[in-house]
Protein backbone atom coordinates (compact mmCIF):
# COMPACT_ATOMS: atom_id res chain seq x y z
CA UNK A 1 0.00 0.00 0.00
CA UNK A 2 1.49 3.25 -1.09
CA UNK A 3 0.26 6.57 -0.82
CA UNK A 4 -1.22 8.96 -3.91
CA UNK A 5 -0.18 11.68 -4.91
CA UNK A 6 -3.60 14.34 -4.93
CA UNK A 7 -3.61 15.99 -8.12
CA UNK A 8 -1.26 18.94 -7.64
CA UNK A 9 -2.32 19.88 -3.99
CA UNK A 10 1.14 19.08 -2.63
CA UNK A 11 -1.06 16.38 -0.65
CA UNK A 12 0.00 12.45 -0.57
CA UNK A 13 -2.90 10.07 0.97
CA UNK A 14 -3.21 6.65 1.09
CA UNK A 15 -5.76 4.76 -1.06
CA UNK A 16 -8.35 5.19 1.00
CA UNK A 17 -10.23 7.61 2.68
CA UNK A 18 -12.44 7.83 5.55
CA UNK A 19 -16.06 8.46 5.43
CA UNK A 20 -17.04 10.68 8.49
CA UNK A 21 -20.85 11.09 7.25
CA UNK A 22 -21.50 8.48 10.17
CA UNK A 23 -19.77 10.21 13.18
CA UNK A 24 -22.66 11.63 15.30
CA UNK A 25 -25.24 9.48 13.25
CA UNK A 26 -24.41 5.99 13.16
CA UNK A 27 -21.25 5.79 15.12
CA UNK A 28 -21.15 7.92 18.40
CA UNK A 29 -18.53 9.46 19.72
CA UNK A 30 -16.28 6.76 21.49
CA UNK A 31 -17.16 4.52 18.75
CA UNK A 32 -15.96 7.26 16.38
CA UNK A 33 -12.82 7.42 18.25
CA UNK A 34 -11.91 3.66 18.23
CA UNK A 35 -12.35 3.86 14.52
CA UNK A 36 -10.42 6.60 13.81
CA UNK A 37 -7.66 5.25 15.97
CA UNK A 38 -7.58 1.97 14.01
CA UNK A 39 -7.81 3.48 10.85
CA UNK A 40 -4.70 5.30 11.26
CA UNK A 41 -3.05 2.20 13.12
CA UNK A 42 -3.37 0.85 9.82
CA UNK A 43 -1.48 3.58 8.11
CA UNK A 44 -4.23 5.41 6.46
CA UNK A 45 -4.20 9.29 6.67
CA UNK A 46 -7.02 11.09 4.54
CA UNK A 47 -10.70 11.98 6.67
CA UNK A 48 -13.19 13.22 4.86
CA UNK A 49 -16.51 15.02 6.60
CA UNK A 50 -18.40 18.02 5.84
CA UNK A 51 -19.99 21.39 7.59
CA UNK A 52 -23.36 19.66 6.82
CA UNK A 53 -22.76 15.96 8.79
CA UNK A 54 -24.89 14.90 10.28
CA UNK A 55 -27.70 17.44 10.01
CA UNK A 56 -30.60 15.05 9.00
CA UNK A 57 -30.14 13.09 12.61
CA UNK A 58 -33.06 14.66 14.92
CA UNK A 59 -31.75 16.63 17.37
CA UNK A 60 -28.56 17.70 15.18
CA UNK A 61 -27.84 20.95 13.24
CA UNK A 62 -24.79 19.85 11.38
CA UNK A 63 -21.43 20.02 12.86
CA UNK A 64 -21.34 17.09 14.66
CA UNK A 65 -18.99 15.08 12.67
CA UNK A 66 -16.22 17.79 12.55
CA UNK A 67 -16.82 18.17 16.31
CA UNK A 68 -16.21 14.39 17.22
CA UNK A 69 -13.09 14.80 14.71
CA UNK A 70 -11.67 17.74 16.95
CA UNK A 71 -12.28 15.86 19.93
CA UNK A 72 -9.87 13.10 18.67
CA UNK A 73 -7.11 15.02 17.47
CA UNK A 74 -7.32 16.79 20.84
CA UNK A 75 -6.79 13.99 22.82
CA UNK A 76 -3.40 13.52 21.12
CA UNK A 77 -1.88 16.67 19.30
CA UNK A 78 0.57 14.20 17.75
CA UNK A 79 -2.20 12.90 15.61
CA UNK A 80 -2.36 16.19 13.58
CA UNK A 81 0.38 16.06 11.47
CA UNK A 82 -0.37 12.14 10.42
CA UNK A 83 -4.06 12.97 9.09
CA UNK A 84 -5.29 14.99 6.03
CA UNK A 85 -8.63 16.84 7.06
CA UNK A 86 -10.92 17.47 4.50
CA UNK A 87 -14.06 19.52 4.74
CA UNK A 88 -16.69 20.90 2.83
CA UNK A 89 -18.56 24.11 2.52
CA UNK A 90 -22.03 24.85 0.58
CA UNK A 91 -24.89 22.63 1.96
CA UNK A 92 -27.19 24.45 4.09
CA UNK A 93 -26.92 24.54 7.53
CA UNK A 94 -28.84 27.28 8.46
CA UNK A 95 -28.22 30.41 5.49
CA UNK A 96 -29.25 28.38 2.23
CA UNK A 97 -26.93 26.08 0.04
CA UNK A 98 -24.37 28.72 -1.12
CA UNK A 99 -20.72 29.08 -1.96
CA UNK A 100 -21.11 33.15 -1.71
CA UNK A 101 -17.79 35.08 -1.28
CA UNK A 102 -19.10 36.74 2.00
CA UNK A 103 -20.53 33.07 3.43
CA UNK A 104 -17.03 30.97 2.96
CA UNK A 105 -15.03 32.84 5.49
CA UNK A 106 -17.71 32.25 8.07
CA UNK A 107 -18.45 28.75 7.55
CA UNK A 108 -14.87 27.83 7.07
CA UNK A 109 -14.70 30.02 10.59
CA UNK A 110 -16.99 27.52 12.24
CA UNK A 111 -14.93 24.55 10.47
CA UNK A 112 -11.97 25.25 11.83
CA UNK A 113 -13.54 25.93 15.44
CA UNK A 114 -15.19 22.38 15.69
CA UNK A 115 -12.36 20.96 14.61
CA UNK A 116 -9.87 22.81 16.82
CA UNK A 117 -6.96 22.90 14.02
CA UNK A 118 -5.44 26.17 13.12
CA UNK A 119 -5.66 25.45 8.45
CA UNK A 120 -7.96 22.93 7.08
CA UNK A 121 -6.14 20.87 4.47
CA UNK A 122 -8.20 20.06 1.91
CA UNK A 123 -11.45 22.72 1.75
CA UNK A 124 -14.31 21.99 -0.93
CA UNK A 125 -17.28 23.38 -2.38
CA UNK A 126 -19.98 20.87 -1.58
CA UNK A 127 -22.04 21.68 -4.67
CA UNK A 128 -22.08 24.03 -7.68
CA UNK A 129 -24.20 27.17 -7.15
CA UNK A 130 -25.25 28.97 -10.18
CA UNK A 131 -26.53 32.07 -8.37
CA UNK A 132 -22.40 33.06 -7.44
CA UNK A 133 -19.90 33.57 -9.93
CA UNK A 134 -16.45 30.91 -9.72
CA UNK A 135 -14.87 34.03 -9.72
CA UNK A 136 -16.30 35.08 -6.43
CA UNK A 137 -16.13 31.90 -4.25
CA UNK A 138 -12.69 30.98 -5.96
CA UNK A 139 -11.41 34.95 -4.64
CA UNK A 140 -13.11 33.75 -1.13
CA UNK A 141 -10.59 30.66 -0.89
CA UNK A 142 -7.68 32.43 -1.87
CA UNK A 143 -7.59 34.57 0.73
CA UNK A 144 -8.39 32.02 2.86
CA UNK A 145 -5.08 30.42 1.70
CA UNK A 146 -3.22 33.60 1.81
CA UNK A 147 -4.25 33.73 5.82
CA UNK A 148 -3.20 30.21 6.15
CA UNK A 149 -6.55 28.91 7.43
CA UNK A 150 -6.68 26.46 4.28
CA UNK A 151 -4.23 24.64 2.35
CA UNK A 152 -5.85 23.34 -1.13
CA UNK A 153 -9.28 23.63 -2.42
CA UNK A 154 -11.58 21.08 -4.49
CA UNK A 155 -14.88 20.93 -5.42
CA UNK A 156 -17.64 17.91 -5.08
CA UNK A 157 -20.85 16.87 -7.68
CA UNK A 158 -19.54 19.65 -10.47
CA UNK A 159 -20.08 18.68 -13.97
CA UNK A 160 -17.43 18.51 -16.84
CA UNK A 161 -18.78 22.18 -17.96
CA UNK A 162 -18.82 23.36 -14.61
CA UNK A 163 -15.51 22.31 -13.44
CA UNK A 164 -14.29 23.33 -16.82
CA UNK A 165 -15.39 27.02 -16.01
CA UNK A 166 -14.25 26.81 -13.12
CA UNK A 167 -10.57 26.01 -14.29
CA UNK A 168 -11.18 28.83 -16.76
CA UNK A 169 -12.13 31.79 -14.21
CA UNK A 170 -9.26 30.37 -12.18
CA UNK A 171 -6.94 31.09 -14.98
CA UNK A 172 -8.00 34.11 -16.14
CA UNK A 173 -8.07 35.99 -12.74
CA UNK A 174 -5.10 34.74 -11.36
CA UNK A 175 -7.22 32.73 -8.71
CA UNK A 176 -6.85 29.01 -6.94
CA UNK A 177 -8.39 26.44 -9.01
CA UNK A 178 -10.52 23.21 -7.81
CA UNK A 179 -7.84 20.39 -7.40
CA UNK A 180 -9.65 17.98 -6.20
CA UNK A 181 -13.06 16.56 -7.51
CA UNK A 182 -15.04 14.57 -5.43
CA UNK A 183 -17.84 12.57 -7.25
CA UNK A 184 -20.34 9.85 -7.03
CA UNK A 185 -18.42 6.62 -8.46
CA UNK A 186 -19.14 3.00 -7.98
CA UNK A 187 -19.40 0.02 -10.10
CA UNK A 188 -23.01 0.50 -10.49
CA UNK A 189 -22.80 4.24 -11.01
CA UNK A 190 -20.21 4.82 -13.42
CA UNK A 191 -21.59 7.65 -15.53
CA UNK A 192 -21.66 10.55 -13.61
CA UNK A 193 -17.57 10.39 -13.84
CA UNK A 194 -16.28 8.33 -16.44
CA UNK A 195 -15.90 10.09 -20.24
CA UNK A 196 -15.36 14.42 -20.20
CA UNK A 197 -15.33 14.71 -16.53
CA UNK A 198 -12.64 12.27 -15.77
CA UNK A 199 -11.26 12.91 -18.89
CA UNK A 200 -10.58 16.38 -17.75
CA UNK A 201 -9.35 15.39 -14.61
CA UNK A 202 -6.76 13.61 -15.86
CA UNK A 203 -5.67 15.90 -18.27
CA UNK A 204 -5.78 18.55 -15.39
CA UNK A 205 -4.14 16.73 -13.10
CA UNK A 206 -7.29 16.79 -11.07
CA UNK A 207 -7.02 14.67 -8.13
CA UNK A 208 -10.46 12.38 -7.63
CA UNK A 209 -11.85 10.86 -4.74
CA UNK A 210 -14.87 8.80 -5.07
CA UNK A 211 -18.41 8.71 -2.26
CA UNK A 212 -20.71 6.43 -2.98
CA UNK A 213 -17.85 3.84 -3.57
CA UNK A 214 -20.17 0.95 -1.97
CA UNK A 215 -23.40 1.84 -4.06
CA UNK A 216 -24.46 2.88 0.02
CA UNK A 217 -23.85 -0.98 0.60
CA UNK A 218 -25.25 -2.47 -2.46
CA UNK A 219 -21.94 -3.66 -3.50
CA UNK A 220 -21.41 -5.34 0.34
CA UNK A 221 -23.69 -8.42 -2.20
CA UNK A 222 -26.22 -7.92 1.06
CA UNK A 223 -29.20 -6.85 -0.86
CA UNK A 224 -30.30 -9.32 -3.67
CA UNK A 225 -34.04 -9.60 -3.46
CA UNK A 226 -37.01 -6.99 -2.37
CA UNK A 227 -37.44 -8.73 0.80
CA UNK A 228 -33.74 -7.82 1.62
CA UNK A 229 -33.95 -3.57 1.37
CA UNK A 230 -36.01 -4.32 4.47
CA UNK A 231 -32.70 -5.10 6.72
CA UNK A 232 -31.61 -1.62 7.32
CA UNK A 233 -32.61 2.16 6.98
CA UNK A 234 -30.98 2.17 3.66
CA UNK A 235 -32.96 -0.55 1.79
CA UNK A 236 -35.55 1.53 0.48
CA UNK A 237 -32.63 3.71 -1.18
CA UNK A 238 -31.20 0.75 -3.06
CA UNK A 239 -34.39 -0.34 -5.20
CA UNK A 240 -32.84 0.84 -8.24
CA UNK A 241 -29.94 -1.42 -8.41
CA UNK A 242 -32.42 -4.66 -7.88
CA UNK A 243 -32.14 -5.09 -11.52
CA UNK A 244 -30.10 -7.33 -14.57
CA UNK A 245 -26.95 -5.09 -14.09
CA UNK A 246 -26.98 -4.82 -10.48
CA UNK A 247 -27.27 -8.66 -10.16
CA UNK A 248 -25.10 -9.29 -12.73
CA UNK A 249 -22.38 -7.03 -11.18
CA UNK A 250 -22.89 -8.60 -7.65
CA UNK A 251 -22.67 -12.04 -9.76
CA UNK A 252 -19.14 -10.27 -10.88
CA UNK A 253 -18.08 -9.83 -7.56
CA UNK A 254 -18.74 -13.33 -5.78
CA UNK A 255 -16.39 -14.41 -8.89
CA UNK A 256 -13.96 -12.39 -8.16
CA UNK A 257 -14.32 -12.18 -4.07
CA UNK A 258 -14.19 -15.80 -4.36
CA UNK A 259 -10.46 -15.92 -6.57
CA UNK A 260 -9.16 -13.38 -3.40
CA UNK A 261 -10.58 -14.80 -0.21
CA UNK A 262 -12.17 -11.91 0.36
CA UNK A 263 -15.40 -10.12 0.95
CA UNK A 264 -17.21 -8.41 -2.05
CA UNK A 265 -17.37 -4.57 -0.57
CA UNK A 266 -13.47 -5.14 -0.11
CA UNK A 267 -13.08 -6.10 -4.21
CA UNK A 268 -15.64 -2.95 -5.05
CA UNK A 269 -13.49 -0.44 -3.16
CA UNK A 270 -10.34 -2.34 -4.72
CA UNK A 271 -11.55 -1.70 -8.07
CA UNK A 272 -12.15 1.75 -7.95
CA UNK A 273 -8.85 2.28 -6.01
CA UNK A 274 -7.62 1.00 -9.58
CA UNK A 275 -9.35 2.29 -11.86
CA UNK A 276 -7.00 5.34 -14.07
CA UNK A 277 -7.54 8.81 -12.68
CA UNK A 278 -9.06 7.85 -9.09
CA UNK A 279 -7.00 8.40 -6.02
CA UNK A 280 -8.66 7.29 -3.58
CA UNK A 281 -12.46 6.24 -2.67
CA UNK A 282 -14.29 7.35 0.48
CA UNK A 283 -15.84 4.53 2.69
CA UNK A 284 -17.31 4.48 6.16
CA UNK A 285 -16.86 2.51 9.23
CA UNK A 286 -19.65 1.63 12.00
CA UNK A 287 -17.22 -1.49 13.83
CA UNK A 288 -14.01 -2.43 13.71
CA UNK A 289 -14.90 -5.41 12.05
CA UNK A 290 -16.01 -2.81 9.13
CA UNK A 291 -13.02 -0.91 9.97
CA UNK A 292 -10.44 -4.17 9.30
CA UNK A 293 -12.38 -4.85 6.47
CA UNK A 294 -11.69 -1.40 4.36
CA UNK A 295 -8.25 -2.33 5.57
CA UNK A 296 -7.93 -5.53 3.91
CA UNK A 297 -9.68 -3.91 0.33
CA UNK A 298 -7.03 -1.65 0.16
CA UNK A 299 -4.34 -4.26 0.15
CA UNK A 300 -6.11 -6.52 -2.59
CA UNK A 301 -4.23 -6.87 -6.07
CA UNK A 302 -6.82 -7.60 -8.78
CA UNK A 303 -5.71 -9.12 -11.10
CA UNK A 304 -5.98 -7.88 -15.13
CA UNK A 305 -8.53 -10.80 -15.46
CA UNK A 306 -10.49 -9.18 -12.33
CA UNK A 307 -10.74 -6.07 -13.84
CA UNK A 308 -11.69 -7.19 -17.27
CA UNK A 309 -14.78 -9.36 -15.56
CA UNK A 310 -15.93 -6.91 -13.38
CA UNK A 311 -15.61 -3.69 -15.97
CA UNK A 312 -17.87 -6.32 -18.22
CA UNK A 313 -20.10 -6.67 -15.98
CA UNK A 314 -20.68 -3.19 -14.61
CA UNK A 315 -20.19 -1.56 -18.23
CA UNK A 316 -24.01 -2.97 -19.56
Amino acid sequence: MQSRALGRTGLSIMPLVFGGNVFGWTADEATSFRLLDAFVDHGFNAIDTADVYSSWVPGNSGGESETIIGRWLAQDRSRRDKVVIITKVGSDVGEGKTLAGDYIPRAAERSLRRLGIDCIDLYLSHWPDDATSHEESLAAFAKLRSEGKIAAVGCSNFSADQLAASLEAAEANGLPRYDVLQPEYNLVARGSLEGPLLDLCRAQEIGVITYYSLASGFLSGKYRTQHDLTKSQRGGGLAKYLNPKGLGVLDALDEVAGRHNARQAEVALAWVMARPGVTAPIASATSLEQLESLARAARIELTAEDMRRLDEASDR
